[in-house]
C-alpha cells in the first residue's frame, strides 16, 4: 500500500479515533473504508424514477372508467368534445 498524508479538522480526527476504538481497528482502516464506500456509492447510478414513482400518490384518486388510459373510445370522445368547443387537437 502507498502512504499519503492529509490534513483533517480536529473534530473529524476525534470522530475517526472514536470509530477506530469502537471497531478495534486502526484509524487508517476506518478512513480507507469510508473512502471506498463513498467512491463505490458514487459509481452506482441511481435508478431513474418512473412516472408511476413520481405520481404514485395520485393513482386511484381520479373517478372514472377503469380503462380510461387504454380505451381509444374515450380519447375519440374527448377530441370530438374539443372540436365542438372550437379547439383543435389531433388524435
Amino acid at each position: 500500500m502507498t502512504a499519503i498524508s492529509l490534513k483533517l479538522p480536529e473534530e473529524l480526527l476525534r470522530e475517526i479515533e472514536r470509530e477506530a476504538a469502537a471497531r478495534g481497528v486502526p484509524k487508517s482502516a476506518v478512513i480507507r473504508g469510508c473512502l471506498e464506500g463513498m467512491l463505490r456509492k458514487g459509481r452506482t447510478r441511481k435508478p431513474t424514477a418512473s412516472c408511476l414513482d413520481l405520481m404514485g400518490n395520485l393513482v386511484g384518486s381520479f373517478r372514472g372508467p377503469r380503462d380510461l388510459s387504454s380505451n381509444r373510445r374515450y380519447l375519440q370522445n374527448a377530441v370530438r368534445a374539443d372540436a365542438k368547443r372550437g379547439r383543435t387537437s389531433t388524435p
